[in-house]
């Protein structure tokens, strides 16, 4: 039967390992950097019709991805409309 010795620096190095996958584990997860809206969102956030979502789309002053027949918004593209410094 063969002997191992455990030094405290291989203790040390054990603590640090297990401290930093907790930290991995425990860490709150990331936010995505955009939120995706949908129609009725944007709706509700900037108090228009369908239709005037509709000119914006058309118009180019508000661009949407089409996935599966629904359209989405991209947050910062309504805020960056509403503040002006989109198109």
């Amino acid at each position: 039967m063969s002997l191992e010795l455990i030094t405290k620096d291989d203790l040390e190095n054990f603590r640090q390992s297990l401290l930093d996958d907790i930290k991995l584990i425990i860490q709150p997860p990331v936010k995505p950097t955009d939120e995706w809206l949908r129609c009725s969102d944007v709706r509700k956030l900037l108090k228009i019709s369908t239709g005037t979502i509709q000119n914006l789309r058309i118009s180019g002053k508000l661009k949407s991805n089409k996935v599966g027949g629904i359209h989405l918004y991209k947050r910062s593209d309504v805020e960056n409309m509403i503040t002006g410094k989109g198109k």
